[in-house]
């Protein structure tokens, strides 16, 4: 199997290490990178990777590396042929706002057999992508989504530093023709806890293995990646995590980047509890209605079917997304990360573009499609947006 990696950044850097280094020689790792000058960049430096994490530092090599931009015919067809490959397994970590000009590039590659993991801050990146792009379900490759605790740097182009130990949860997205791919995870026996299986997924010799050998061994790739901590979850244990990490960002990265501190420092003055708990308070009100919805909607299917839904058990906001657990979270991490700098922050440094569309904006979204006012969250985003378009080191 070849898999690729979109976005060489702290994060598609260390999980492109761990990717080389636990695969099979048998298997490629081919590195995109944007441009075709930073590909050139790489293969100077031999085309390596280096980790480090507590002062030990772990190499990988062997990649094969291309850019997402067009070379110019200087650069040989050689480079054609390569950018005209199929991709069979995509691991995508470009800011959540490069996503989809990303995908446009690749789109020629991109078949209905490949699978594309989705390995990003914030939410909303993928239903932008099946409306934009993918809107036949038919024609649409297999998704993976997922939720990152790890923290990560770049001391240099080539050098990530881990600077912080989490875990990644992938689900699976679900099948349009109808294959249950969390079967194992519905089974039950005194033996055993339920488990998820490869099989479930597809195995040689079915009538659809081509379709689904891509995402079966994607699948596998990513639970070799222990040094990770790499789980495969239900698809509503991964939105859980998603919503409350979610939340997490929506507080500490608009503050960090519109007042240029560290994680830690944001929750030294009353104030910033004043804007903690209203987030918290949207983002849970904004979820509780999300899942009111969703639950009305499974009722109504029910009763369609003619199925009788009096005693049927309605799911409730789950305690972890009340405002009171979200606020609980978003001060651990902040406390967990506190000499760290976030990513907005980072961005708003260099003069990039934040992902605040993809946090605090996909609240607004939420508050606007179930009627929950959003003013903290509003504000916040106004901020962000406002900071991004003023140079922060200005002459006053």
């Amino acid at each position: 199997m070849h898999f690729h990696v979109l976005g060489l950044g702290p994060i598609g850097s260390l999980l492109s290490c761990h990717l080389r280094r636990s695969l099979p020689p048998s298997h490629s790792v081919s590195l995109i990178y944007k441009t075709f000058t930073q590909a050139q960049d790489a293969t100077a430096r031999g085309g390596i990777l280096h980790v480090d994490r507590n002062a030990i530092v772990t190499n990988a090599s062997g990649f094969e590396l291309e850019a997402s931009m067009s070379p110019s015919t200087a650069e040989g067809e050689s480079v054609d042929a390569v950018r005209n490959q199929e991709i069979h397994s995509l691991f995508i970590t470009t800011k959540a706002h490069q996503t989809l000009p990303a995908i446009q590039k690749l789109l020629p590659r991109i078949s209905a057999n490949s699978t594309i993991v989705l390995l990003q801050n914030g939410m909303g990146i993928y239903e932008e992508l099946i409306s934009e792009i993918f809107r036949n379900p038919e024609h649409r490759p297999h998704f993976i989504l997922t939720s990152n605790t790890h923290g990560a740097f770049l001391r240099k182009p080539n050098h990530v530093v881990h600077s912080g130990l989490g875990s990644i949860e992938f689900a699976i997205v679900p099948d349009p023709g109808g294959k249950n791919f969390e079967k194992g995870f519905e089974e039950t026996s005194l033996a055993s806890s339920p488990q998820p299986r490869l099989s479930d997924i597809t195995s040689p010799g079915d009538p659809g293995f081509t379709r689904y050998e891509s995402l079966r061994a994607t699948v596998a790739a990513l639970l070799l990646l222990k040094p990770l901590d790499v789980s495969w979850k239900p698809m509503p244990q991964l939105q859980l995590a998603l919503r409350r990490k979610l939340a997490v960002n929506a507080v500490i990265n608009p503050l960090t980047a519109i007042i240029g501190c560290r994680n830690g420092d944001i929750f030294s003055s009353p104030s910033s509890h004043h804007i903690l708990d209203s987030v918290c308070r949207e983002a849970s009100d904004a979820y509780a209605a999300q899942v009111s919805s969703e639950t009305k909607e499974w009722l109504q299917g029910l009763s369609v079917q003619g199925i009788n839904v009096e005693n049927e058990m309605v799911p409730r906001l789950p305690l972890s997304l009340t405002q009171a657990r979200l606020k609980l979270e978003v001060l651990r991490v902040a406390k967990l990360t506190k000499r760290n700098k976030s990513s907005m922050l980072d961005d708003i440094l260099r003069g990039r573009a934040t992902e605040i569309k993809y946090i605090n904006g996909y609240l607004l979204k939420l508050g606007n499609m179930y009627q929950i006012p959003m003013p903290t969250n509003e504000m916040l985003k106004n901020l962000v947006e406002l900071r991004s378009d003023i140079p922060l080191d200005q002459g006053l």
